[in-house]
């Protein structure tokens, strides 16, 4: 999972995980770009086993608990499917200025690759506890309501809030009781 000093250490618990686009530009103000998150999410339910208890996408950066039998593949498969897709669709609507400034930031060390959307590592943190889960799913739930964006957390449309607040959701969870 890159080079970030956060590592999955337990698998089969969940995780605390965070992912921020290069620079933070404000790419999931775009509901086109979103899609390609939860269509990538809703793959690895089916496909990978991913129990994804709880997610928020803003503007630049989105952050979900999550566990899976290989958690750390998972989330490299995410930000590279992501990253491919997000690019392409970019690309095919000539999205000049964003493509110049993901290739701009490009790491050096990137050699395989003319852009980068997602910034190293994912700051995977162990959710070890009840309590620790419960603080982590009211931190992404209360994240658009502390920004002042909307006045309740279920209000804002990329979020398990809604999920847990009996609302139909953008994509299905494992409701945490």
């Amino acid at each position: 999972m890159g080079r970030s000093r956060y590592t999955i250490t337990e698998p089969e618990k969940p995780h605390f995980l965070t992912c921020t686009v290069m620079e933070w530009l404000p790419l999931f103000t775009r509901d086109y770009l979103v899609g390609h998150l939860l269509d990538c999410w809703r793959y690895q339910q089916s496909h990978k086993d991913l129990n994804l208890y709880g997610y928020i996408i803003l503007e630049n950066h989105l952050h979900f608990v999550a566990q899976a039998p290989d958690l750390a593949k998972c989330v490299s498969q995410f930000k590279s499917f992501t990253a491919r897709s997000i690019i392409d669709d970019l690309q095919s609507k000539g999205a000049e200025r964003v493509l110049q400034r993901l290739r701009f930031s490009k790491r050096a060390h990137k050699t395989d690759r003319v852009y980068q959307l997602w910034q190293e590592g994912s700051h995977a943190e162990l959710v070890y506890s009840e309590s620790v889960m419960r603080q982590k799913l009211d931190y992404i739930h209360h994240n658009p309501v502390k920004r002042g964006y909307v006045d309740l957390a279920e209000h804002w449309r990329y979020s398990s809030a809604r999920n847990y607040a009996g609302m139909e959701g953008l994509i299905e969870i494992q409701r945490w009781s």
